[in-house]
C-alpha cells in the first residue's frame, strides 16, 4: 500500500483488436480503462497510486467487455497493507471464468464465442485458470502435511458467482472480499462476486488430494475442479477408516 506503480500495456502487432486494462485497485480513469485503449502494435502507459489494501480483480476494458473477459482477460493484483500479509508456506493464485461457445461442451475444435448465450448468462464452462483440468494434472497444487495453505481466489465472470469450496477442509481464515481488514475463521465456503476476490488460508492436517470446487456442483461438470496434493503422514485422531462389513 502507498506504492506509486507505472504500468505500460502493449498490444502485440499482429491483434486484430484494441484491448485495455480495468483494475479494480485504481482510482480514476475507469480504473486505468479510460486510457489505455491500445490498439495492435501500440503502447500506451498510466501511473497510479495504491491507496487501499487488499486483492483485486483486473480485467480488459474493450467493448464487448463479456467477450473479452470470457476469452480470459482477467486477472488479479494484490496490495499488502503496510508490513506485508503474514508468512505461510504456499501462496497460489486461482481465477474462475464461464464461457460460451458455439459448439456443444467438450467439442474437439476451434470454439467462436456466442454473444446469444453469453447475454443469456448459459455457460458452456466453468474453468479454473482459463482451461478445463488446467489444476487437476501437472499444474495441480501442493502442499504437505502440518503447512499452512493461501489461495487467492478471484472471479473474472464474466457473469456468475462462484461458491469457492476445498472438499474436506474448512478455511482457517477468509478474508471477504478481498479485504485485508475483514477476516473471518472457521468457513466452510465462501461467496465471490464477478469482478470480486478473497483470500482463504487453512493447515492441511491430513495427506490426500483435496478438490477445488464452485459448490454450485453442477459446474465441475463443466470444468471447475482443481485439485490440491497433501503429502506426509497420516495421523488417526484427525481422520480414521474403520472396517467395512
Amino acid at each position: 500500500m502507498g506504492d506509486s506503480i507505472e504500468l505500460t500495456l502493449a498490444n502485440a502487432r499482429d491483434s486484430k483488436m484494441i484491448h485495455s486494462i480495468d483494475l479494480h485497485s485504481v482510482t480514476g480513469g475507469h480504473g486505468g480503462g479510460e486510457h489505455t485503449q491500445v490498439g495492435p502494435g501500440q503502447e500506451k502507459t498510466i501511473t497510479f497510486k495504491a491507496l487501499k489494501p487488499g486483492l483485486y480483480v483486473y480485467h480488459c476494458a474493450t467493448p464487448l467487455v463479456p467477450q473479452h473477459i470470457a476469452a480470459g482477460m482477467y486477472g488479479l493484483i494484490l496490495v499488502e497493507p503496510e508490513g506485508g500479509l503474514s508468512k505461510v508456506d504456499r501462496e497460489y493464485y486461482v481465477m474462475q471464468g464461464d464461457m460460451y461457445t458455439t459448439r456443444p461442451h467438450g467439442a474437439k475444435t476451434h470454439q467462436d464465442a456466442d454473444l446469444d448465450k453469453m447475454a443469456a448468462e448459459l455457460p458452456d464452462y466453468y474453468v479454473f485458470n482459463g482451461a478445463v483440468g488446467s489444476l487437476t494434472k501437472e499444474h495441480k497444487l501442493t502442499a504437505k502435511v502440518g503447512e499452512t495453505v493461501r489461495i487467492y481466489f478471484g472471479v473474472g465472470g464474466p457473469n456468475k458467482i462462484s461458491s469457492f469450496h476445498v472438499i474436506g477442509e474448512i478455511f482457517d481464515k477468509v478474508y471477504s472480499e478481498g479485504s485485508t481488514s475483514s477476516i473471518k475463521k472457521d468457513v466452510q465456503t465462501t461467496l465471490v462476486a464477478p469482478g470480486g476476490a478473497t483470500i482463504v488460508e487453512f493447515k492441511v492436517d491430513y495427506p490426500g488430494q483435496y478438490t477445488l470446487v464452485d459448490h454450485a456442483l453442477s459446474r465441475a461438470g463443466k470444468g471447475a475442479v482443481g485439485i490440491l496434493e497433501v503429502t506426509g503422514d497420516k495421523d488417526d485422531s484427525v481422520y480414521k477408516v474403520g472396517k467395512s462389513r
